[in-house]
């Protein structure tokens, strides 16, 4: 019999796997157990790290301000969060105090201490914590949880953390939790911050009280905290939402409501190239388009499914079609009207709307699809989580002997396209079955599963696995991007589906004339227009390439008399197909060069004495730099290359 501490003594491990389930080190392991060690730069030992600062957060907290009563403070991607109801929110001014408390408590190398308790004895030691006593009294000790509660009362039985005191072994601070935390709060180091305040309502839930939450994160090192800072000061920059502003592309009016963006007429032009070229690419690959309503009855959705899985996600029904006799009396009873969340069942009917032979598929129909999707007003986010969206969507029929054959080709479609935008740093991801959320037969899921699993791996790129994360009707491949500051983004996903075929009773004539089901793939490369315009707008800082650029090129006269030669220029540009203009403002040279550089506009085209008296004119690119007396008839034609290429131009010798 041995501990954590006696089996590892490298000081990078802070936690172990016991028979796969995470432990602290001082848990008693026996010689039959299987333990790996945990380390604190670890995927595992990250969240262990950030869940113990969220754990020092809140007794600062409580050290600052006694009546302050404790929500949850789970990990989260790159950091961690607490949640308080105060009578007094904190505020900015308030994070160095809290920070300094803090470091007090971090120094004094507090030792975290796992204690089993039943209810009522974790009711008796929180009295005082309302929050804390609705958490066990609605989960106990082995019921289900949400994921930030898990954090909490997940296990299999309640516990408490004790922090004790190294040097009196008196209990300084305890808080109900689940665990594994670090062997001592000295580990936490000085690689943490508190970033930003928030308010949260208690349990997500809008009827609940509204509570002040802090967030912060957590790094192994000062180093990797200051690197991450800088990560977030370049994203910052990035932010589409403030990008979309300054360069006039996309608003979300007061009036029309949350989540529900507009795109201006320079917004509109880059979304308009994005889905022709989609829709070329589309074409050229055998898709057939096809267009759909945006509202439906319900029975729709109960064949399908959704109404009994997706419910939440959906805005409320709307009744129509009653009748009414002269006296008010209802003579016939209205019928419940949704605003579509999802295309697929729209293109299942399509699909059965005649009959269909094994020579008719594969059948791919392709649509940009309108849906909207009731998202809670806190999570609603820019353009990256909206309630209305248009939706890149795709169902692919084919035979169950074809299927491996239609993914591997539906893969290398997206991997392509995805590239032609710019995007080509990417691993697959593999979401498999949620045990209490799906339909369908087990051998069913497991058959896409495997089929799945077999083309991601002959992708021959990396594969991450993404248990129970699927949608209710089948497993899906999505694609994570990573973007120009190394974010991951997910991207396209390709799902294998056995059940909304036998759902909607979708067959085919076989060879042999007998009639067989369909395997039904559902698609979606951008996930959404909106969102992909918002991660092309942060992967590219806003100076967009050349073809997605809503103005390509400014012609910039040094004085007045050198306008009509660069409008002659620019005529020949536009007769080209180029968007391009000559700014004939009243403003001097300098600040035009100024206007348009802050644009982003790629090419900026130059003309003074010189130029004119040669028939040539001078680049200026994005950066400042400049390419001088460039003959007019090769200007157009690297203009006009670097549009076909869909080449980044930033820089001179880029075109």
């Amino acid at each position: 019999m041995a501990d954590g501490f006696e089996l590892f003594t490298d000081r990078s491990v802070v936690a172990m796997r016991v028979n796969g389930e995470l432990k602290d080190l001082a848990t008693t392991v026996t010689p039959t157990d299987v333990v790996e060690p945990v380390t604190i730069g670890s995927p595992d030992g990250l969240s262990i790290l950030r869940h113990s600062a969220a754990h020092v957060l809140a007794q600062a907290v409580q050290t600052v301000n006694p009546s302050a009563r404790l929500g949850i403070g789970p990990p989260v991607t790159d950091g961690f969060y607490y949640d308080f109801d105060v009578e007094e929110a904190f505020t900015p001014e308030d994070i160095k105090s809290l920070e300094k408390a803090m470091d007090r408590i971090i120094r004094q190398g507090q030792r975290f201490v796992r204690r089993v308790v039943t209810d009522d004895q974790a009711r008796e030691e929180l009295a005082a914590e309302p929050y804390k006593l609705e958490l066990i009294g609605l989960k106990g000790g082995a019921a289900e949880t949400a994921d930030n509660e898990s954090v909490e009362v997940g296990g299999a039985e309640l516990t408490i953390y004790d922090n004790v005191d190294p040097k009196t072994g008196e209990t300084v601070w305890k808080d109900l939790c689940r665990g594994p935390h670090l062997p001592n709060t000295r580990m936490i180091g000085n690689g943490y911050s508190l970033t930003r305040l928030a308010a949260a309502y208690w349990r997500g839930s809008e009827k609940n009280p509204q509570l002040q939450r802090i967030y912060g994160t957590a790094w192994p090192t000062k180093d990797e905290l200051r690197a991450y800072q800088a990560r977030q000061e370049e994203a910052a920059k990035r932010d589409h939402r403030k990008l979309g502003a300054e360069l006039d592309l996309f608003s979300f009016p007061e009036e029309i409501g949350s989540g529900l963006p507009v795109f201006h007429p320079r917004g509109g032009i880059i979304r308009q190239e994005m889905e022709n070229y989609s829709r070329k690419r589309h074409t050229e690959a055998g898709y057939d388009f096809v267009y759909t309503p945006h509202i439906t009855k319900s029975n729709l959705f109960e064949t399908s499914g959704h109404l009994d899985w997706y419910a939440d996600g959906m805005f409320p029904p709307m009744k129509l079609d009653a009748e009414y006799d002269a006296d008010g009396h209802m003579t016939r009873q209205g019928v419940d009207y949704y605003l579509k969340p999802m295309n697929c069942p729209f293109h299942n009917l399509i699909f059965r709307s005649s009959g269909r032979s094994y020579r008719d598929l594969p059948m791919r129909l392709f649509e940009f699809g309108s849906v909207y999707r009731y998202e809670k007003s806190g999570v609603v986010h820019g353009l990256t989580r909206v309630r209305g969206m248009t939706q890149d969507d795709a169902h692919i029929y084919t035979t169950r002997e074809g299927m491996k054959e239609e993914l591997t080709s539906t893969l290398n479609f997206v991997l392509k396209l995805l590239a032609d935008y710019g995007l080509e740093d990417y691993y697959l991801e593999l979401s498999t079955k949620d045990p209490k959320k799906f339909v369908g037969t087990a051998e069913a899921w497991a058959e896409a599963t495997d089929t799945l699993r077999e083309v991601a791996e002959a992708s021959g790129l990396d594969l991450v696995a993404d248990p129970g994360g699927a949608a209710f009707y089948g497993p899906k491949i999505s694609v994570q991007a990573r973007d120009a500051i190394g974010r991951t983004w997910q991207m396209s996903t390709i799902q294998l589906d056995f059940n909304l075929p036998e759902r909607f009773d979708l067959e085919y004539t076989a060879p042999d004339g007998s009639r067989q089901r369909p395997v039904m793939i559902h698609r979606a490369l951008f996930g959404s227009i909106e969102r992909f315009f918002a991660v092309l707008t942060e992967h590219y800082a806003g100076a967009f390439p050349v073809w997605l650029s809503p103005v390509q090129v400014v012609g910039i006269p040094v004085s007045e008399q050198y306008g009509p030669y660069l409008d002659e220029i620019v005529g020949r540009l536009k007769a080209a197909g180029v968007r391009a203009e000559v700014d004939h403002s009243d403003d001097r040279m300098q600040k035009k060069i100024r206007n348009h550089t802050k644009a982003k506009v790629p090419f900026q085209l130059i003309v003074g004495e010189d130029d004119r008296d040669n028939g040539a004119v001078s680049f200026r690119f994005r950066d400042g730099t400049q390419d001088n007396g460039v003959p007019a008839d090769e200007a157009i034609a690297r203009i006009i290359a670097a549009i076909e290429t869909r080449a980044q131009v930033t820089t001179t010798g880029q075109a």
